[in-house]
Formats: structure tokens, sequence, C-alpha cells
């Protein structure tokens, strides 16, 4: 007996997402890539104008956004396809064709901001007053004169411009080395073998119930990952020392000062997100990992256990069409406009949710402005897809109601916020199923579901984000960053969370290597800061019904039009206030409590 690794041209078509929405045939991309190319005049023909006046500046962004959404789109197909399939030749090709049209694109229209930064003090919120019609712009135009005392010379900026695509290498390289080369030898257990990938692995045998299969496909993974250690820390050192040359460059104090400009979040906020939650969340997660050594029967509890299931017998295995109906009924609650939008996406194929070889791993969302979103998972009969499937929809509905209510230039809020609506849903999910019955099994399974998720953006990404900060901390002060040093330091932040309730051994400390996350600037804390939000939007909703739900569309329809601090306000949500941060914490506490008092129940019957 043995499980199957399908090919991506052997997943049946249903499974899969479908771009003829976006391009009917790869001509039909290959002439919108062209002819999105040749745009750049309809742009560039102002270029040395933009003194000229309000009305001249409001023509040329209002061009600029219409050649950037048909970039967005061609680029987006490209993205697409390369991460259904990477190890797909088309698809590499693709996405490099695009990358390099679109890097030309970024170069050609550097000379706006350049030129709009050179005007004189006072000269853009003059321009502002005099024309209504850019009030739309006043966003972008503030961010971009925050940036002024970081911009470079005109012609600098235009060659960092054309050195994106190669500034995007470390990135590509990564991926191509985790998606089309690494290998794992499969394993046996019970006289079955099981072929591992990184997606059978992380969607499948991480949540395992079979202790064996779940240590010796982790011990095959993590021989995988241990071969390619010095490429992966060898790109990853590439990416920081870009990101940190890139700082000295413009002046900036810090690199982590830099990353968090364009967020609208202030340093403050940001080290208070990292510290407030791993300092009072890990007694409540070692607890918790205490109550699963105990429920297993496990003598020690390794990395590899943290995610075992604590009633497998009760894990009701769920069909991806179950789990849509499922998310449906749960996301009701958020009327019929967001209730169309998650329908569309299931009944139209916006989901791949097949799983194939070369295939991206985790799940993403990507909202196409002037289309509409698609959404990457792997689907694998789990109640845990269900609360991933929720969680992906979510950004769908947020970002297509920022765009239906917004601009292209207003649609996206900043990384800060993102990651609020998608762990709403999740929320909302686990009340819906609480809901559904008083039986205690369910309750519990419904609240191990909860944990799960903030485990995964309370923990996971958390201790993402504080190995992000110890490696900018050694890049700054121009320390070596290697393979060594990452396992190292990834070792450290793991011991200092879980203490002793965790048994660290080498193959956990290599958990450096498995996450995109590190190559998208500071982005992993932001899911952790996401659910603070929503956990707090979520007892709001709980108290005030449906005025707090309308305040909470209001807000997904407002997109990046205001500061994550203005759009958590807008909800009726302080994120300035630490106390926020604390009652989030507090509520996963009150949830292990809870948990450990019932399964204390079901041993004294």
């Amino acid at each position: 007996m043995s499980h199957q690794v399908w090919m991506r041209s052997e997943v049946p078509e249903e499974s899969t997402w479908n771009l003829e929405h976006l391009f009917l045939s790869e001509d039909d991309w290959n002439e919108e890539l062209e002819r999105t190319a040749r745009s750049a005049e309809d742009v560039t023909r102002f270029r040395g104008r933009l003194g000229e006046g309000a009305a001249v500046l409001l023509e040329c962004l209002t061009a600029h956004e219409a050649v950037m959404e048909r970039a967005h789109k061609v680029g987006a197909y490209a993205h697409l396809r390369q991460t259904e399939d990477g190890t797909d030749a088309d698809n590499q090709a693709r996405s490099a064709k695009s990358g390099d049209t679109l890097t030309k694109l970024s170069s050609e229209f550097t000379f706006i901001d350049s030129e709009l930064l050179a005007l004189e003090d006072g000269t853009i919120e003059r321009y502002l007053a005099e024309e209504p019609g850019l009030a739309d712009f006043e966003r972008r135009l503030k961010l971009l004169l925050a940036q002024k005392p970081h911009r470079l010379s005109p012609e600098t900026e235009k060659v960092l411009a054309s050195l994106s695509e190669v500034h995007g290498a470390p990135y590509r390289t990564y991926l191509r080395g985790k998606l089309a080369d690494m290998t794992f030898a499969g394993v046996e257990v019970d006289g079955t073998r099981y072929p591992v990938s990184f997606a059978s692995y992380e969607t499948d045998y991480e949540m395992h119930p079979n202790t064996e299969l779940r240590r010796s496909s982790f011990a095959s993974f993590s021989r995988g990952l241990h071969a390619y250690r010095n490429t992966f820390a060898e790109a990853y050192a590439a990416e920081v020392k870009r990101q940190v040359v890139m700082s000295r460059l413009r002046n900036y104090d810090s690199v982590t000062q830099m990353l968090l400009e364009p967020q609208q979040v202030t340093e403050e906020m940001y080290e208070a997100i990292l510290d407030t939650i791993q300092t009072e969340l890990a007694p409540h997660m070692r607890k918790y990992a205490e109550l699963k050594k105990k429920v297993l029967g496990l003598d020690t509890m390794y990395y590899c256990d943290l995610k075992a299931p604590l009633d497998p017998d009760y894990s009701p295995s769920i069909t991806y069409e179950e789990a849509c109906k499922t998310v449906q009924d749960a996301l009701g609650v958020l009327g019929d406009e967001y209730g169309e939008i998650v329908e569309a996406a299931f009944t139209q194929r916006w989901v791949d949710h097949a799983s194939n070889v070369g295939k991206s791993t985790g799940a993403f969302c990507a909202s196409i402005y002037g289309s509409h979103s698609y959404i990457l998972m792997s689907w694998a009969d789990n109640m845990r897809g269900a609360f991933t499937l929720a969680h992906e929809v979510g950004h769908a509905g947020h970002l297509m109601l920022g765009a239906r209510y917004q601009r292209m230039v207003n649609s996206r809020p900043s990384l800060y916020f993102i990651e609020a609506p998608s762990t709403m849903n999740e929320l909302l999910l686990a009340e819906h199923l609480r809901a559904q019955s008083e039986d205690k099994r369910l309750r519990r399974w419904v609240i191990m579901q909860l944990l799960n998720t903030y485990y995964h953006n309370f923990v996971t990404h958390l201790l993402e984000g504080e190995l992000q900060r110890r490696v900018y901390a050694r890049a700054m002060n121009d320390q070596a960053i290697t393979a060594k040093v990452l396992s190292e330091l990834k070792g450290d932040v793991l011991s200092s969370f879980w203490g002793e309730t965790l048994e660290l051994t080498e193959d956990a400390k290599l958990t450096w290597m498995r996450q995109p996350h590190y190559y998208m600037g500071l982005y992993p804390y932001t899911y952790s800061a996401g659910l603070t939000l929503s956990t707090a939007m979520m007892q709001i909703i709980r108290e005030e019904g449906q005025p707090a739900v309308d305040r909470w569309l209001d807000t997904l329809k407002a997109g990046g039009s205001k500061t994550p601090l203005e759009l958590a306000r807008m909800a009726g949500v302080d994120m300035s206030d630490s106390r926020t941060i604390r009652s989030a914490v507090d509520y996963v506490g009150s949830l292990v409590s809870e948990l450990c008092e019932l399964f204390d129940e079901e041993s004294d019957l």
C-alpha cells in the first residue's frame, strides 16, 4: 500500500483554479504583456512636466494607475502559473519574461516620485488644495513625502528600480530549491510506504495521530532540509544584506525602520507585539504542550509533536465540498454582498486545492484589481483545511470589497492590518461550529481548532518575527549570517519560548528553512498583529451584534484609504493600547484552561 503523489497534469480539473478568467490562452497573455510594455508611453510622456501644475499631475497619476492595473494582471497570471507547478519549464520561463517586462516598467516610472520630491516644499500640498481629483491620491502622495529624506538622485533611483528583478533573486533561489530541486526519502510505517514532500509533511504528517509516522517523516523531512542548509542560508543572507545596504544608502537608522515605514507602523508598535505576546503567551502554550504530552502518553515532547491532534478519533474528516458549505454558512453573518464573493470563490473555480509535485506549499490569496481573487492551498480532507479556506477567503472578501469601493491606489491596506480580516473568518468559523452543538467533545474539538489558529499566528509566525529581529540586529552589526548561525538563533528562540517543555533537537533548529516569509520584509509579526485585532473585534461583535458587524464591513470597504491604526479605530479597536494585546493573550489562556478542564472531566468519568 502507498500514498500517491500526483503530477500537475494528472490532477482533476475541478480541483484547480480557472486562470482563463484572466487570459483565455497563452497567446492572449503574450499579446497583453507586449501591449502593457508599449503602454509605458502613456506615462513617460509626462516626464519633466510634473511641475506644470495639479491638472498635469492628476493626468499622470491616473495614467500610471491604469498601466499598473494591466501590469498586475499579467504579472499575477505568470505568478499563479509558477506556483501551481514550479518544476514546469514553461512556467519558469513565463515568470522570468513577466518579471523582466515589469521591472522595465518600474524603472521607467521612477521619474514620478523623483520629480515630485524635487518640487519646492509645499507644492504637493498646494496641488492637493487646487485639484479635487487628487484627493484619491492624497494618501500615496503623503506617504511619498515621508520618504523625502531617504530618496536618492533620480538617476540612482532608476538604476535601483532596473535591478529589482536581480534583487528578487534570493527569494527565487529559495523557491527553486524548495519546490523544484529538493527531494525527501519516503518512510515506511506499519507496512505502508509514505512518500514525503514539503506539502505532504506540512499538510498531513506533521498533524498525524500516528507518532511513529509523525516522527519518522519529520526525520526524513529534516534530512532533506539539512542537505540544502548552506544554499538556503546563503540565499537568506543575501536578502538580508540587500535590505541592510538599502537602509544605509537611504539613510535610515536601521533596516527595521526602513521596513516598517511603508506599513505606517512605529517601532514601538512592532516591539509591543513581539515582546508582549512572547512573554505572556509562553506559560499558556507550555501548559498546552504539557496537556498534549499527558493525553498522548508521550515520554518526551519533541518539536514535531507540537501539532499532533489531541483527540484523533474525533478529528472529523471533511471533503473540500463540505468545507465550502460550512465556511459559507459560518460567514453568513457578514451579509449578502460578502456572501456573494464567498460563493463565487467556491463555485467558479477561484480556488486551487489540488496536491501535486512542484506546487507551492502553504496557502495564499492573490487578489487582482479589476478581476477577482485566486486562492492556492493543498486539500488534505481535515478540518484544519476548512480553517485555512476560511482564512484565505477572508483575504479575498476583504481585498475585493476594498477594490469595489476604492481606486486601485487605495485598495490595499498596510501589512499590519492585512491579516485581521482573514483571521476574523477563522474565529467566525469556530463560533459557528461551537453554536451547532452543546456536545462537550465537539466543544473541545472546536477549541483545539481555535488553538491551532493561535498557534499558527501567535507562535509559528511570531517566533519567525523574533528570529528576523535577531538576524537584522546581527546584520546591522555586520556579523555573518550562516546556516550554523541561523540554526543557533532559531534554537535559542524556540528554547526561550518553550522552556523545559520541549526536548529541542538539531532537526527542530532547521525550522528557519521552511517559511518563505523571511523574504517578504517584516511580514511574519503582522500575523500576530492581525489576529490581535480580530480577537478584539470578535469580542465586540459578541457584545454588540449587528452594529459591530456593520462597522467591520465598512472597515473592509475602506481598503487602504486609512492607516492601520485608523482602520482599527474605525472598527472600534485601539491597537495602540497594550491592553488590547494582553486581552488577546488572556483569551488564548482561557481556551487552554477550558481545554484542560474538559480533558480532566473526561478522565474523572
